[in-house]
């Protein structure tokens, strides 16, 4: 236990930042530690604004999962250019090249920035006819569209605050990460009591308190990470002259991040397409799902903590001309995480009820949230695997296979078959419970298959 405890320390200070060598389990551990906490930090800003919006009203809570589905399209593109960031910077941090690893995470940021100034215009100028979109009512169109404005106008912070985790990830410092999330969570939480409910002289501002103080909380964490990254405290030191386009370095980029959000986008397109369903079936149904949803997101956030962990020594360890090392790495990571969430799956089976009743009293949404909770766990221990060696061949450079596996899983299999269950079969929501987990066991194993066969292992970044 004592030597347990001066590990867990160790992988919380982030002294180490080179894993190319030494015990594979303990590089697993000291990376996969910050990395599942800095997502735990992650989770609670959601399920933090979740709790809180639902005590204002149902229409309420319906506008922050309608608008939240929708921004996982930025999510899908910071996700991807994050993934490109950590992939050339563990690539350049293993062959022992710090400058270049610098001018990578400087291309990272501009790349990053050009694309959420679009996405800022777009979100300020159109919010109700987004809302509406996505299938919201009038009620929560009226209600909800400042919260819809504020929180895609101020997406430059969710963007940077991806890539710049990015970024410490592959310099092997996920500690950092995860200082900042912290820091976020705990601006978020004091600025949602007094924003959404009021203090004092402070009005009470409903949703769109909820929006301002995510930008607030965000927007500070980040403000902190460009501070170590330009500071003398982290391995990377960045400078005005990384900021400078780079069209070589912005090219390669671009290639790796354009598949790696697509991978993304096909993902969430498909949630979006699942969620449009979802609300023929009425608000109560609608929020059911959004808890249920989130509350899955809280313990997958842990859970991509490991597979990032693997992302990163799998980049290290080809940088370093080790190849069988990272595999090796990859499964250690993926054995963790199958185990992980094999015991959450047993904990959601009991207690589903339990956990969606935190957020609600309504019965309806509770026996919708329960069931979705219920169905998608049945999934959980195969899908662990698979998140794992997705993450591991972003980290290797290679994000089209990834895109090749969710377009095929999800666009060609998950949406008709969502659509067939719930409509065609008349199974309703629960149709598209079944037609997620069936498509999590496919895409699972179509990423294992292809891993086995090694290609991976000859990408050049």
């Amino acid at each position: 236990m004592g030597k347990f405890i001066e590990l867990f320390i160790r992988a919380v200070k982030g002294e180490e930042t080179e894993f190319t060598k030494g015990s594979i389990n303990k590089a697993v551990f000291l990376l996969a530690i910050p990395m599942i906490l800095e997502m735990i930090m992650e989770g609670i800003f959601s399920i933090v604004d979740a709790y809180l919006v639902s005590k204002v009203s149902e229409d309420a809570f319906a506008t922050v999962v309608l608008t939240e589905t929708m921004a996982s399209l930025i999510y899908a593109i910071a996700i991807g250019i994050s993934i490109a960031a950590t992939a050339m910077v563990s690539r350049r941090v293993g062959e022992k090249n710090p400058q270049a690893a610098a001018d990578a995470a400087g291309q990272a940021i501009l790349l990053g920035v050009s694309f959420s100034i679009l996405i800022s215009i777009i979100g300020m100028l159109f919010p109700g006819e987004i809302l509406g979109l996505m299938g919201a009512s009038e009620n929560v169109i009226a209600q909800g569209k400042g919260f819809t404005r504020i929180f895609l106008g101020s997406n430059v912070v969710i963007m940077l605050l991806f890539i710049l985790n990015g970024i410490f990830r592959g310099a092997g410092n996920a500690a950092i990460a995860m200082r900042v999330l912290i820091i976020a969570n705990l601006l978020n939480i004091v600025l949602d009591f007094i924003l959404i409910f009021g203090m004092g002289p402070i009005p009470a501002l409903g949703v769109t308190g909820a929006a301002i103080a995510t930008s607030l909380g965000r927007g500070t964490a980040v403000c902190y990470q460009l501070y170590v990254l330009f500071s003398d405290k982290s391995v990377i030191k960045l400078t005005l002259k990384h900021l400078k386009s780079n069209w070589e370095i912005l090219k390669k980029l671009a290639n790796i991040a354009a598949t790696g959000s697509g991978q993304h986008l096909i993902g969430s397109a498909s949630w979006i397409f699942l969620m449009m369903l979802i609300a023929d079936y009425g608000t109560e149904t609608v929020n059911g799902y959004g808890i249920a949803i989130r509350v899955i997101m809280f313990t997958f956030l842990p859970a991509w903590g490991i597979a990032n962990a693997a992302a990163t020594l799998i980049g290290q360890n080809l940088g370093a001309k080790l190849p069988e090392r990272a595999e090796k790495s990859v499964w250690r990571a993926g054995y963790l995480n199958t185990a992980f969430l094999s015991i959450v799956a047993v904990i959601y089976l009991i207690w589903a009820e339990y956990f969606i009743g935190i957020f609600s009293n309504n019965p309806v949404v509770i026996e919708v949230g329960v069931e979705c909770l219920r169905t998608f766990a049945l999934s959980y221990p195969v899908f662990a695997l698979g998140m794992v060696i997705i993450q591991a061949f972003g980290g290797a450079g290679d994000t089209r296979t990834p895109t090749m596996i969710n377009f095929i899983v999800f666009w060609m299999i998950q949406i008709p078959m969502a659509y067939t269950f719930a409509k065609t079969l008349g199974w309703g929501a629960t149709g598209v419970y079944w037609a997620l987990v069936i498509s999590e066991f496919l895409w699972a194993g179509l990423a294992i298959y292809i891993f086995r066969q090694g290609k991976w292992k000859t990408i050049e970044i």
